[in-house]
């Protein structure tokens, strides 16, 4: 069973905790990550680009002028695709992109991802993370203290000073344990556990 150094927010070494073995030391197959991580950014795409189609313009539908004797082209209504300001003949019509991986698959790739940040010493257990106010210095100082700058912080309950607090500093996202996602875990370079989240994200994934 991995055990990691748990810290408090000036860096300093105060306990240890276990981590479970089938969550956090699994092994790691890139084809799975890279299957969740596409879908999630594929989930992401807005795919509202859309045209009007000929039924889709506004304007008259008679006809310009006789289909006969002037010499010009046999010309439909104002909306036809030929002329300007009339309808679009192959525009995108708001394709989704949006396609869902299996549910196992989902919560293997996030114990992957969990496994690769620990093989690679990538993750930090704090005990706590309190915030007496909301101030951006004070949770730069707490991040300087514990020498990190780009990180992925989990929580386990709402912290509205710690989630505020961090909203302006760059390389640096706060989530609660519920939204943790194989894509953010890899996007960060160091993954900040509160230790009570631990338990909450093994609770999750054993179920």
């Amino acid at each position: 069973m991995p055990v990691i150094d748990v810290q408090n927010t000036k860096g300093k070494k105060v306990t240890t905790v276990d981590l479970a073995e089938n969550i956090f030391n699994v092994p790691v197959k890139p084809s799975v990550l890279h299957e969740v991580v596409t879908m999630q950014l594929a989930n992401r795409r807005a795919a509202t680009a859309t045209v009007k189609h000929r039924s889709d313009v506004k304007g008259s539908s008679r006809k310009l002028f006789r289909q006969k004797g002037t010499g010009r082209a046999r010309r439909g209504d104002i909306k036809s695709p030929l002329l300007r300001g009339g309808g679009v003949v192959f525009g995108p019509d708001g394709r989704k992109y949006a396609f869902r991986a299996p549910k196992k698959v989902r919560k293997l790739a996030l114990k992957m991802a969990l496994s690769s940040k620990l093989q690679a010493k990538e993750i930090v257990v704090v005990d706590k993370f309190e915030l007496e106010q909301i101030k951006t210095k004070d949770f730069v100082d707490i991040l300087n203290n514990l020498k990190l700058t780009n990180t992925l912080i989990i929580t386990d309950v709402k912290n509205e000073n710690l989630e505020r607090s961090s909203k302006n500093v760059p390389n640096v996202k706060v989530l609660r344990h519920e939204g943790l996602n194989v894509y953010d875990i890899l996007k960060y370079k160091t993954l900040i556990l509160l230790e009570p989240a631990i338990k909450r994200i093994e609770g999750r994934l054993a179920a």
